[in-house]
Order: structure tokens, then C-alpha cells, then sequence
């Protein structure tokens, strides 16, 4: 999760009131933040916060911390407006960007007076939403320069690497692309993005100033912000046009707390043209009654609709239901149990007073968790080890290593990191992985795991389901489809099922050593050699049978 460093002075300021350090404790909450440490440097005192939401980058700057805690205590309420003035700017998008990194969105905050701790926090807020909430510059890469030294239009341009030269940002001296992707501190760290394309990103001015090289590094001599900049332009570059509309909708209405006039700019691609940014508030309609019984406190219409608006929402209510509307700086609003958290963050959960649960029952483990447990032990005495893995994987270990061609899973939206940025929908990589990790111990190596898999299923509320499997995986130097059917045959006879293998094809399994399993006509699993290709992708080199199937089916209520 996200920290940063904001200052007391400059949150109370922004505010207009001034909190003990014992108060902002509580503060932070409103803002989904805790605060994670404090201290005293030159006579003023600084917090470190710790955001608890990568969903929310409008949270991660003291603009942020400061608007939401003035509208959480009344200080405001509504939703925040913002006035947009036309400019007469312009940026042309070159369509050769397409397949290097196409779109682009900008704006200009004028009238602003920086100080050093304004400045700092414009410079940290767009690093942090780059590197969470732009995947380090791969989705979102943040550029902000002094508007007051460019000369418009500009061009967002696909140019040959060996055509550029210009002084990167923190240097003294000019330099090629090359040099930059392989010297500056910047150009080793982001130059991945773009290094081996026959074009580069670059925005230029009208006389082919550099203005900078994204997603990598800015110019050090056209624009750099200083505390002397009345007005920035901003410029943020993607793959997601959404994506990075809602990062340029967070730069330009904190800039707009610290007193700045927000204007657009026209950009023009080759099939259409947009004005950035777009401050249109979202919608959402929400179900009182929903909201009343989620809560656990008693809460009447008018109640929950001064929480909303302390949340900065527009609330309109008919018919037991509230229509809302939202600031364009979020975009985490997508069921009512969102809405939900943001009533009970208003309302204060520390001013919920617990009550315990009278039941007049006694607790017991679950029928299916014993059920899988029963299946553990069987297959601990066929000389299997369990293990353990996680949910979370990727497309590449689920797909790519696997040998098959993508197809869709539940991905996280906001991945801390890109290994960890989706549910799996089988076992069996996971598996691999375990085994490619332990190429160094001894041979033979058997093991096995129950773990939860999560599905898309259009037909339930969440769109997914989580379903329980089993999957066992057998790698020594003789190791052979017949073994892996053995323990299958074995762990079918203990759940009393009869079934039967249907032979397909499979890019994870050798072909002809590969089998549907079918149980009163419907497949549960599958059963095989792991193709050499996997194995390979794996950095496996010793032979591979596997199998998986579902469990839920084989369930009868009662344990083996």
C-alpha cells in the first residue's frame, strides 16, 4: 500500500483549522489512511501515512487527505465543483504511437503559488499514482512542467531512437536515447518500456523542444516546475485512455485545492478528438433498505444522506432508493457495499458500539471443510506431501508457462505487483512453479493440494465462484501416465464414484497421454504428461503426470 509524507502545517492550512497530533489519528481514517509515523524536522512537525486502498490515488497527496477530512466533518459537503476553462492548446497524437504507447491526455493549472512543501507534494502525489496506480509508468507515466516557458501546440510524436537528443531532468549535459536508457538513474529503471521499439515516445513543443521522453524522463531545461511556476501543464501518458483520464482528474483538482484554474486542452488523434480533463461526476444508484441493514446501526434516509454528502457526494432520494453522484476522481465506486464503506467511514466505526452475538448454538467445523479434510488424509496415505500455494497468480504462470492460449480470468484491477495481479482458475501451474523451485532436492517428488479456484459465473452477483479442487503432480525419472491413474483409480474407489477417460488435446499435457475425466457424463478433470514445452517453460527437466479435479461434485455430505 502506498506512503507518503505530508506536512501538519500544510494539511491544516489546506483546511483551515488547526488538530492536535492525538486528533489527526483519527482524522486519517476519514481518508482511508492511518498515520504510520510522526516527527519534527526544522521546527514543523511531518506524518507518514499509510494508505489502505490502491483504489483511491485522490487520497495519496495532503490536497487529498485535506479535502476529504474538511467534507467528512461538515467543513463542506456535496459534491466538490470545479470550473474548467477552455484554452486554445493543443496536443497531436502521432497514430505510429499505437502499438508503443498511444494515448495521451493533458491540462493546465494556472494561478498557483508554491511553496517548497506544495511543490513537494505535487512531485511525490504523481510519483505514487505512477508507480501503484500506473503499474511503475506501464499504465500511467505523470509529466508536469512550467507552461509559462512552452511554446504551443504540441506534439506527442513517434521518433526514431538515433534522432534523439536532449538534456533529461537531474542532468547536466545533453544526451542520445540510448545513452539515457543505459546511464540515467531514470532511463535504467523505466527504459524497459520502450527499449527495442522502432519508435520512442517524445512531446514536443512547436519548435521541437523536448519537452520529455515518456514514460521515461523529462527535460531538464524546457519547463522544469520550481517554486517560481505560476502555472503547470500536466501530461500523462497510457495504454488506458479511462485509466489515464482519472490520474490527470486526481493532478488537477489537487493542484485546483491549492488555488488553481483548471483549462483544457484539445487533443487530436487521427480518428477523433477529446478536451482534457473531464470532471463529469459519475453516477450510481444505491438501495436504502440495503444500506440500513448492512450497517448495524439505526440510521434514517435523512441520516444516511448527510453521511453521503460529508463523503462528497450529490444525494437525491425517492422511492427508498438514493441516486447519486460522485466526484471524477474516483473510480472505485462498483457495488452498493462501496457506498456502504464510505457511510460507515462518515459515520465513524470507532463510534459503533459492539454488541455480542447471542447464539444459543454450539460452533462446529463445517460438513464440506471436513470433507476436504478427509481428502487431504487419504492422500497423505498414498505418500503424497501437501502443499500449500496461493489464490493469487498471473495470466503468464496460468496460461503462457501452461503451454495454452489465454482466456479469461478474475484479474485485480490495481495489482501491487504484476505476479500477484490475478485469481487462478486451476492448480495445476501452481504446482509447477512449487516443483521448478525445488529442482534441488531429491527425486522422487509427489505432492498434492486442495485449494480454491475462483471462475467467472455471469449468473451470481459477484460474477465469479469459488470452487474447491484437488490436484496431485508426480516428477521422477520414470514417472508415467498409468502411475498418476493408479492414485486416481485409488482416491475413486474411497469417494464411491465410477469413471471413465475421454482422450483430447491439451497444449498443457503430451498428446495421446492425455484424458477428460468423466463422472455421470460431465468432465471434472483432467489427467496427464506434462507436455517437455512446459516443463521447459518451467525450467523443470525432469518428467511430469498430473492430475485435477473438481471435489465439490464427489461431496455427498458425509466423509470418506
Amino acid at each position: 500500500m502506498p506512503k507518503f509524507d505530508v506536512a501538519k502545517h500544510d494539511l491544516e492550512r489546506l483546511i483551515g483549522k488547526e488538530f492536535t497530533i492525538e486528533e489527526w489519528e483519527d482524522l486519517f481514517l476519514y481518508a482511508k489512511c492511518e498515520l504510520d509515523d510522526v516527527w519534527e524536522h526544522e521546527g514543523k512537525i511531518y506524518f507518514k501515512a499509510d494508505a489502505k486502498d490502491t483504489n483511491r490515488p485522490d487520497l495519496w497527496s495532503a490536497e487529498g487527505i485535506a479535502r476529504q477530512v474538511k467534507w467528512a466533518l461538515g467543513m463542506a459537503k456535496g459534491l466538490p465543483k470545479y470550473k474548467i476553462e477552455k484554452s486554445d492548446v493543443v496536443v497531436y497524437v502521432d497514430e505510429k504511437l499505437k502499438d508503443i504507447r498511444p494515448y495521451g491526455v493533458y491540462a493546465i493549472v494556472e494561478n498557483l503559488e508554491l511553496d517548497e512543501e506544495a511543490l513537494r507534494q505535487i512531485i511525490q502525489l504523481q510519483e505514487k499514482v505512477a508507480l501503484t496506480f500506473g503499474r511503475r509508468r506501464r499504465e500511467v507515466a505523470i509529466g508536469t512542467f512550467d507552461f509559462d516557458k512552452l511554446k504551443p501546440p504540441f506534439y506527442y510524436k513517434a521518433v526514431e531512437p538515433d534522432k534523439i537528443r536532449f538534456i533529461p531532468l537531474n542532468s547536466d549535459r545533453e544526451m542520445s536515447a540510448d545513452e539515457i536508457l543505459e546511464e540515467h538513474e531514470k532511463g535504467k529503471e523505466y527504459g524497459h518500456l520502450i527499449k527495442g521499439k522502432i519508435y520512442y515516445p517524445l512531446l514536443v513543443d512547436r519548435e521541437g523542444n523536448v519537452l520529455s521522453m515518456p514514460p521515461v524522463i523529462n527535460s531538464e531545461t524546457h519547463g522544469k516546475v520550481t517554486e517560481e511556476t505560476k502555472s503547470i501543464f500536466i501530461d500523462i501518458t497510457g495504454w488506458d485512455l479511462n485509466k489515464i483520464m482519472l490520474a490527470l482528474n486526481v493532478i488537477v483538482t489537487a493542484l485546483a485545492e491549492r488555488g488553481g484554474k483548471i483549462r483544457s486542452v484539445k487533443v487530436v488523434y487521427k480518428d477523433f478528438e477529446i478536451e482534457t480533463p473531464d470532471l463529469t461526476p459519475k453516477e450510481f444508484e444505491v438501495d436504502l433498505g440495503y444500506i440500513k441493514r448492512l450497517t448495524g446501526v439505526e440510521l434514517s434516509d435523512e441520516e444516511i444522506k448527510d453521511l453521503l454528502e460529508r463523503m462528497m457526494y450529490e444525494v437525491e432520494i425517492f422511492d427508498g432508493k438514493a441516486k447519486l453522484k460522485y466526484p471524477a476522481f474516483r473510480d472505485d465506486i462498483m457495488h452498493a457495499r462501496d457506498v456502504l464503506e464510505d457511510v460507515l467511514i462518515a459515520y465513524g466505526y470507532n463510534n459503533i458500539v459492539p454488541e455480542e452475538p447471542k447464539l444459543a448454538v454450539q460452533g462446529k467445523g463445517d460438513d464440506f471443510i471436513e470433507f476436504e479434510n478427509a481428502v487431504r488424509d487419504l492422500m497423505v496415505g498414498f505418500g503424497l506431501q501437501e502443499v500449500m500455494t496461493f489464490n493469487l497468480t498471473n495470466k503468464e504462470a496460468q496460461f503462457d508457462k501452461m503451454n495454452i492460449s489465454e482466456e479469461e480470468i478474475v484479474e485485480i484491477e490495481n495489482p501491487i505487483s504484476q505476479k500477484w495481479s490475478a485469481l487462478r482458475k486451476w492448480l495445476l501451474p501452481s504446482l509447477m512453479e512449487f516443483l521448478s523451485q525445488n529442482t534441488h532436492e531429491e527425486y522422487p517428488q509427489k505432492i498434492f493440494e486442495v485449494g480454491k479456484v475462483t471462475l467467472i459465473d455471469e449468473s451470481r452477483e459477484t460474477k465469479t465462484v469459488s470452487e474447491s479442487k484437488l490436484a496431485v503432480a508426480l516428477a521422477h525419472p520414470k514417472v508415467t501416465f498409468t502411475e498418476a491413474k493408479e492414485i486416481l483409480d485409488s482416491l475413486m474407489r474411497h469417494l464411491g464414484a465410477e469413471y471413465e477417460l475421454k482422450e483430447i488435446e491439451h497444449g498443457s499435457f503430451i498428446p495421446g497421454r492425455v484424458g477428460e475425466i468423466i463422472v455421470d457424463g460431465k468432465s471434472v478433470g483432467i489427467i496427464g504428461e506434462i507436455h517437455p514445452q512446459v516443463l521447459e517453460n518451467w525450467g523443470i527437466e525432469m518428467p511430469i503426470a498430473a492430475f485435477e479435479i473438481f471435489l465439490r461434485p464427489f461431496y455427498k455430505g458425509s466423509f470418506l
